[in-house]
């Protein structure tokens, strides 16, 4: 039985990222694309409240698309209660760069349009492309031939292997991230905390006042069993993630903190 699968991601209806994903699931079932309409990346879960959104019907290469004038969070809310889509599973990618660690994930838009299928009842896994220049993140053309040729596989695995065994108990979201290269099979994996390490570049403008970049170096490896680990092993990298984000080992802690102001 074909399934029904709404496909989004935040860099933009355009990207090449999007359209190979659009390729591997095309097997699976029926594909509504319902994504930015351009380059929407690190606003993480961001959804429109103070103004309109627009989804114009678009053509790419012959396929028709919505192209949502919002967020990743936006286009997943078009495409549920706008459009009447009632997809089986919300698929968020191929973005063009890793999305790994907490730091990661918290901004990340491709993620975010996940977690936000998730919020709205619908199973979400959100697939990303390890980049090693930093700035192709960005770039308007960076695709060479064979570059997602990998994460094609990847999706059809992954697909089949959920299709097969149904979504995990407990989880809300799968997030998947390719090496550029890969070298390794599949590994389960947690978060790590960081990707980035945090700087600011201050410059000045033609006037002499100072503006600022912020920026700062990837951090190439973690702990073992982390995301970041796993994809500096040229490892495939899959981590569960839930919405509830409540630190249930600190409780206890908590309620000692404030043991002189709770109600008994």
């Amino acid at each position: 039985m074909e399934k029904r699968i709404l496909l989004t991601n935040d860099d933009g209806v355009n990207s090449d990222g999007l359209w190979a994903a659009y390729e591997a699931l095309l097997p699976f079932g029926d594909v509504l694309v319902c994504a930015p309409a351009t380059q929407q990346s690190a606003v993480g879960r961001s959804i429109s409240i103070f103004e309109p959104i627009r989804a114009s019907q678009v053509m790419h290469n012959g396929k028709i698309a919505y192209a949502v004038g919002g967020t990743p969070t936006d286009s997943v809310i078009i495409g549920l209660h706008a459009l009447n889509w009632n997809p089986d599973i919300v698929i968020s990618g191929i973005n063009i760069g890793e999305n790994l660690s907490f730091e990661s994930i918290m901004t990340s838009g491709t993620v975010g349009a996940a977690l936000e299928a998730a919020n709205q009842g619908f199973h979400g896994i959100a697939f990303s492309l390890q980049v090693q220049d930093q700035g192709d993140k960005f770039g308007h053309s960076i695709s060479s031939p064979g570059m997602f040729l990998p994460v094609h596989k990847v999706i059809g695995e992954i697909m089949t292997q959920i299709l097969k065994h149904g979504f995990p108990e407990g989880v809300d979201v799968i997030n998947v991230n390719i090496p550029s290269h890969v070298r390794g099979g599949y590994r389960i994996t947690r978060l790590a905390e960081k990707l980035f390490v945090t700087g600011v570049e201050e410059r000045l403008d033609p006037r002499g006042r100072p503006y600022y970049w912020i920026n700062g170096p990837l951090i190439r490896d973690a702990k073992e069993g982390t995301d970041v680990h796993a994809i500096a092993q040229g490892e495939i990298s899959v981590t569960p993630i839930t919405l509830d984000c409540t630190a249930y080992s600190g409780t206890e802690s908590l309620r000692r903190s404030l043991s002189g102001i709770l109600s008994l």
